[in-house]
């Protein structure tokens, strides 16, 4: 239909075997049953690229952008949620030269994941001092 945006499905899923691993998290999430929500929409190129996560709102959205902004290789990036009721969100990234918009996604992503990593392990001290030093009152 004219006006309608065309979207584009890849796939975007590692096929490494994860050995040693299971595809439940702690609370009993299902990571195999999961559809694939991650989609690239048309007119992509290697250095500017839409798109689309399904299922995520402006916790993602703000956090990802903040942190694919850091690359120097990144001219643009920047979210929007289509509509409040529609649980999607779009992300644009647009490189400098020839830098790949789909690298630095997925830069961005770790970059992210590792990041919550440290808070999640400072939290975690901070508690736990918090914790002793309330046992040691007592």
């Amino acid at each position: 239909m004219p006006g309608q945006q065309q979207l584009q499905d890849i796939d975007m899923r590692d096929d490494t075997p994860l050995t040693g691993i299971s595809a439940y998290d702690n609370e009993g999430y299902n990571a195999t049953d999961e559809k694939e929500r991650v989609r690239v929409l048309a007119g992509a190129t290697e250095t500017a690229a839409s798109f689309q996560f399904d299922g995520e709102d402006h916790t993602l959205g703000n956090a990802l952008r903040y942190m694919i902004m850091k690359n120097p290789d990144v001219e643009f990036c920047g979210y929007s949620i289509p509509h409040p009721s529609e649980d999607k969100m779009n992300l644009r990234i647009q490189t400098y030269d020839n830098v790949s918009v789909y690298d630095v996604l997925e830069k961005g992503l770790n970059d992210l994941m590792e990041m919550c990593d440290v808070v999640m392990d400072k939290f975690t001290i901070a508690r736990e001092d918090f914790q002793a030093a309330m046992q040691q009152e007592a």
